[in-house]
């Protein structure tokens, strides 16, 4: 995906103006199982959704449901309300077409796995995550303006500020390609962090119980084969930067299960 080079910055980080509003539940949205473990942080929801790299839509296709992997992107200013998640996929797959000739409401659900937690029994094993599912019903955009900026904006959530050291698109590409907007306005956040928590009969018998951080972690670039470029200082710097991936460490606040 390659578009027109622009002066957006990049939306993971962009952060709002003013402290976003709590999110509000719905009867879409309401937890009902663990609900001490719920997030009302909209900032947390935007910092969840700024990092993501895959998201999965859920979508009814009348016959069949189906949930499909896809690169979300998120703009909080954008025009929809509570902000907007874009999503994109070509004209011509079968969910898109789907969505264009109905106009349901779709799923999306965004996660990141934090740790392993091993327990003294099989019952209390966890993991420690954090969870956004977005429920609404996506418009699509229009060709110009805003569909040139969501298209960036995918792009630079992939490695920021990447978009505008490419060429800009074609209209056989722009064409090619649906961009789909969807309201951040019913939202929930989840998330577990900390140790196990384990019935006290089964701490005093003894025996190891604990937590295996897990981490996204970028490698090296590698050329491609027919590479004759140096690696793009952004793509150096986005590998270098630590901060670019939060990690949640032992001694965070918990949320236990």
């Amino acid at each position: 995906m390659h578009t027109a080079p622009t002066s957006i910055v990049p939306a993971r980080t962009a952060p709002p103006l003013q402290p976003a509003p709590p999110l509000q539940s719905t009867p879409r949205t309401t937890l009902t199982r663990g609900r001490h473990r719920g997030i009302e942080d909209r900032d947390a929801l935007h910092d969840l959704l700024a990092q993501a790299l895959l998201a999965h839509v859920g979508i009814d296709m009348g016959t069949h449901p189906v949930v499909l992997p896809c690169l979300p992107a998120l703009d909080i200013e954008g025009p929809d309300e509570g902000g907007t998640l874009y999503l994109h996929g070509s004209v011509g797959a079968v969910w898109v077409r789907r969505l264009l000739a109905d106009g349901s409401d779709v799923c999306v659900t965004v996660t990141e796995l934090d740790g392993l937690v091993l327990a003294r029994s099989a019952t209390h094993h966890s993991m420690n995550y954090r969870c956004a599912v977005v429920v609404g019903r996506p418009r699509v955009v229009p060709e110009g303006p805003e569909k040139v900026r969501a298209l960036d904006l995918l792009v630079d959530q992939v490695v920021p500020g990447r978009a505008m050291h490419l060429r800009p698109s074609t209209r056989k590409e722009m064409a090619a390609t649906c961009v789909l907007a969807v309201p951040l306005a019913e939202a929930s956040l989840k998330m577990r962090a900390g140790d196990p928590v384990d019935d006290e009969d089964d701490v005093a018998a003894g025996g190891w119980a604990g937590v295996v951080p897990v981490q996204r972690v970028l490698g090296d670039p590698v050329d491609a084969a027919d590479n004759e470029a140096p690696v793009p200082a952004h793509v150096v710097r986005h590998v270098a930067d630590d901060d670019g991936v939060r990690r949640v460490g032992m001694g965070d606040d918990v949320q236990r299960r």
